[in-house]
């Protein structure tokens, strides 16, 4: 790499989360990697990473992004979350992808074309996200009909998008019921993949019973969802309340703690490229936006908020030891260092001293918005394990 900027991705720690997630939770037989947006920002070769800890079916959200995985894999199936352009469906069909049929109109699209091989579809319903899927029940039999009257069409899956986490929460027990209304003339137990929950719905409710398949998208990058509740006085007032509020609107039983051992594979390195030295009164950064309080020395690193990273993300930590941010720009940051502090150090934007957790309580934002911040100016090392594998884009 010409910069010394990069995000250095882990793949075995990713091997462990989903791992450590199938141990945990090993009633699927199917278990979607959702890898949407160049895999959470992590880079597509994570691919073989999850495939080679028991990821069985991919997930991402437009055609582009379904051949970038296919680089990585011959065999796993891919699902293509969001409908394609019906001039595009001979690329997904000759490179065996799995498209979302998300209303009639499209549906009778594509059975008008003359395929070639079997397409496999998965009918997206709309359980109450109002963002993609079938919301009329008649038109979902009426899809059924198409479908098997079509011996190119193979209907393989059914799924919906819940809206919600289901944590204490009366909106999620609605669209699950609306789901079931909305499939009841469907012999649920006929379709090989009937897939619900997200990482999210999937730690804080039982099983569906129904469903075979399961989404993980956050969870395998290192975030459980799990809500550590206290036995202060405070917490057991928050229980009674919970109690109280869930019996009133009848809701389904919320779990709140999982026991989940996941880590973060994602960090973010840069190196200081100048130091100067700087003395009381003088001012650092565009707009004058720091003045110096007493004599000192400023380090300057090539990230800034091009690259996703902003002075909002407060500290920096060199050899150990965290110094404030104290000016942004487009490509650098600037930070008030010390005289241990030397040109060339490396520098962690957030990795081991500094958590990804700190960070998004800084800019007040979730890891998938954080991993995804992070642009693709940034290269990805792909380390599994001796291996390292610079991802340029």
């Amino acid at each position: 790499m010409y910069r010394k900027t990069y995000a250095k991705i882990d793949g075995k720690i990713l091997e462990e989360n989903v791992a450590e997630i199938k141990k945990k939770y090993n009633d699927y037989k199917y278990y979607f990697g959702v890898v949407k947006n160049n895999a959470y920002g992590h880079g597509m070769k994570i691919v073989t990473n999850l495939i080679a800890s028991g990821i069985n079916y991919l997930a991402v959200s437009s055609l582009e992004e379904a051949l970038m995985a296919r680089k990585f894999t011959i065999d796993i199936p891919i699902l293509v979350l969001e409908p394609i352009e019906i001039e595009y469906i001979d690329d997904a069909l000759s490179n065996k992808i799995t498209l979302t049929i998300d209303n009639l109109d499209y549906l009778k699209k594509v059975n008008k074309l003359d395929l070639a091989y079997e397409l496999k579809i998965h009918l997206k319903i709309d359980s109450g996200m109002n963002r993609l899927g079938f919301k009329d029940k008649k038109d979902i039999n009426d899809a059924i009909k198409i479908i098997e009257k079509n011996p190119k069409l193979f209907l393989e899956g059914i799924y919906t998008h819940f809206a919600t986490t289901g944590v204490n929460d009366y909106y999620y027990d609605r669209q699950l019921e609306k789901f079931k209304e909305l499939t009841s003339s469907i012999d649920l137990k006929s379709i090989p993949i009937i897939h619900l929950d997200r990482s999210l719905t999937m730690v804080t409710h039982e099983k569906i019973e129904f469903a075979n398949g399961v989404r993980l998208g956050i969870a395998m990058y290192g975030f459980s969802g799990s809500r550590n509740i206290s036995k202060g006085l405070k917490n057991k007032l928050r229980t009674i309340k919970r109690n109280i509020y869930q019996k009133k609107y009848h809701i389904s039983k919320t779990i709140l703690e999982n026991n989940l051992n996941l880590k973060t594979a994602f960090s973010l390195h840069s190196t200081i490229i100048s130091i100067r030295k700087v003395c009381k009164g003088d001012v650092v950064g565009y707009n004058a936006i720091y003045k110096v309080k007493q004599d000192g020395y400023v380090a300057t690193i090539p990230v800034g908020y091009a690259d996703g990273v902003s002075k909002e993300f407060g500290f920096v930590a060199i050899h150990n030891k965290k110094y404030p941010i104290i000016a942004d720009a487009m490509d650098m940051i600037m930070v008030l260092v010390d005289d241990k502090v030397k040109c060339k150090d490396d520098v962690e934007i957030f990795g081991k001293v500094i958590s990804i957790n700190e960070v998004k309580a800084k800019i007040n934002t979730n890891a998938q918005h954080l991993f995804n911040r992070i642009t693709t100016r940034v290269p990805r090392v792909h380390v599994d394990g001796i291996d390292e594998v610079e991802i340029k884009y």
